[in-house]
């Protein structure tokens, strides 16, 4: 691939790359020509992934910690920093859920919520930016949530953890942009993934999500491919501090049934 969105000559890593969303990512920023780094918890999902790489054509490598364990974290980003590749790109997809009525929550869920959705992208952005500074070349894609600028019921550390990568991406676009890296976020929908199996593979809870949805289905995961690419190639080399929502229309149109009068 050559012209703006081209990654030949790039590296990426993107977290949560066994399966999913990352996956997909991985393997669609591989043929753009990209170089990865995948990360996860499996390290034997994650070789799965860098062997459909490498069959390709493509190169990769992995190295599995968890993002729930901030000292694995630090300890991954050393390791990087001073072995190298130089990282390029670096694409925050690793994230849990959780679901449950506020007063059945504990401060433990909570703060295993920001640990692996907010600190663990903190850390990863603060300590891997570092070599994109000073080569004053670099593409941060942290994933948000369709709900990080709203509320929902029974979510509420979820939604707060989302609502900070916001604010998190929106601060580090301000610290990195005088040298030359961008920092943005994505925002999807409800996508067709093993996180979101039981509201994708529920019949009745399928059709009450996708009544919300604009575009009437679930997303597929190659779909986020393109928006990632855009964020991560010299595309987007005027955009930073923004999220872009790619979720059917979820987050910005208000999907309600066609009354026709008779």
């Amino acid at each position: 691939m050559t012209g703006l969105f081209s990654l030949a000559g790039r590296t990426a890593m993107v977290t949560g790359a066994s399966r999913g969303l990352g996956r997909a990512i991985a393997l669609g920023l591989a043929q753009a020509g990209a170089s990865l780094i995948l990360a996860a918890r499996d390290g034997a999902k994650l070789e799965e992934t860098a062997g459909e790489i490498r069959d390709a054509g493509g190169q990769a490598r992995t190295i599995a910690f968890d993002l729930a364990d901030l000292d694995a974290v630090q300890a991954a980003t050393g390791k990087l920093n001073a072995e190298g590749p130089a990282i390029d790109i670096l694409v925050n997809n690793g994230a849990i859920g959780g679901w449950g009525p506020l007063h059945d929550s504990t401060l433990g869920q909570w703060e295993t919520m920001f640990d692996v959705n907010v600190s663990s992208m903190y850390l990863l952005c603060r300590d891997l930016s570092k070599g994109m500074a000073e080569r004053k070349w670099g593409r941060i894609v942290n994933f948000a949530s369709y709900v990080s600028d709203t509320g929902r019921p029974n979510l509420s550390a979820y939604v707060a953890s989302k609502h900070a990568v916001l604010g998190l991406t929106r601060s580090i676009a301000a610290d990195l942009a005088p040298h030359g890296v961008t920092c943005n976020a994505i925002a999807p929908g409800f996508f067709d993934t093993d996180m979101a199996a039981p509201t994708v593979g529920h019949p009745e809870r399928a059709k009450i999500f996708r009544s919300a949805i604009a575009l009437d289905r679930f997303g597929d995961p190659k779909e986020m491919v393109g928006p990632v690419q855009f964020l991560a190639s010299d595309a987007s080399a005027y955009i930073t501090g923004h999220m872009l929502p790619v979720d059917g229309g979820v987050a910005n149109i208000l999907s309600l049934p066609v009354v026709v009068e008779t």
